[in-house]
């Protein structure tokens, strides 16, 4: 059994800090309404997004974003093969798609890939990519 939790990157977290304060400001000093709603989708999107949480157990990975809203639960007999990478920097962070597939990402560029039986990638982004690579093989079923 692997779980791990990693948090959101100062990279995103600071200028999303920084927009919220900014907008609250515009939206109280001028009394306008829709500058308080940004602000609020600004804070749910920090919410919903604040950290990543990967566990992995014999039969299948769950990544979670945040408290779990945005998750995605994948059975390892779907799983071919899977490797440390390294992203690209503009691929970015949150939920992504990505040349061949779909990409979860909180900080940093490691993460570790899954070949999946229909042909698309999926991207687990991790500060740990050997363990959580590990973790996986495993229990993937061998090629036959």
């Amino acid at each position: 059994m692997y779980k791990h939790t990693q948090l959101l990157g100062w990279q995103i977290a600071v200028p999303v800090l920084i927009g919220i304060a900014v907008t609250a400001w515009i939206g109280i000093a001028r009394k306008e309404p829709i500058s308080l709603f940004v602000c609020l989708a600004l804070v749910l999107t920090l919410i919903l997004f604040s950290s990543l949480t990967v566990t992995a157990d014999p039969q299948t990975i769950l990544v979670a974003f945040g408290p779990g809203l945005i998750r995605k639960r994948i059975a390892l007999s779907q799983v071919r093969a899977c490797r440390p990478v390294r992203n690209k920097w503009y691929y970015g962070w949150g939920v992504r798609l990505i040349p061949g597939g779909l990409m979860f990402n909180v900080a940093n560029l490691d993460a570790v890939e899954l070949d999946m039986d229909n042909g698309r990638i999926f991207r687990i982004g991790t500060d740990e990519p050997e363990k959580l690579t590990a973790a996986i093989s495993t229990n993937i079923a061998p090629l036959s």
